[in-house]
């Protein structure tokens, strides 16, 4: 196995690993990128540190990630694609989502919702049995208001068989 001799200690940046198409970005946010109309892919590589066959990957995985054709077939990232592939390379390699949870993260970002906590077990709604079954009141829903519901569901039901 061939060693590699450097003169200083190589940077890779603030994760313990790095995979494999990823390199330690030029960019370190949308402030950084140039003011131009259109990358194409080789510059969005290079702004990024994300290698070319990672960003036509997310390209399929992503929907808000799909960069122009131009008449010669190259892609033609505008600004928010750039500024997307970093969202995403942050997500994925910051933060340790994965593909599925970043793409979902990104969906709730873009409708304006922060993503919460599911809620805790007390906060949830009684299963269906609970509501059916002969407690005084089930799913704290007081007897003199369950009545009159399972007699009108016990109609339909009857109505139905």
């Amino acid at each position: 196995m061939r060693q590699v001799q450097t003169q200083e200690p190589m940077e890779i940046g603030d994760a313990t690993e790095i995979p494999e198409g990823i390199e330690k970005s030029v960019l370190t946010s949308p402030a950084d990128i140039p003011n131009k109309l259109y990358f194409k892919i080789g510059e969005v590589a290079r702004l990024t540190g994300v290698k070319p066959y990672v960003l036509r990957y997310w390209e399929t995985e992503f929907a808000g990630l799909g960069p122009k054709k131009s008449g010669t077939n190259q892609r033609q990232y505008r600004r928010k694609d750039v500024e997307l592939v970093l969202e995403i390379k942050r997500l994925l390699y910051e933060k340790r989502f994965t593909i599925e949870g970043a793409r979902k993260h990104l969906g709730l970002r873009t409708k304006g919702l922060t993503v919460a906590a599911p809620p805790a077990p007390a906060n949830r709604p009684a299963a269906q049995g609970a509501l059916f079954s002969l407690h005084p009141e089930p799913a704290g829903i007081p007897k003199e208001k369950m009545d009159p519901l399972r007699k009108e569901l016990k109609a339909i039901l009857e109505m139905l068989r």
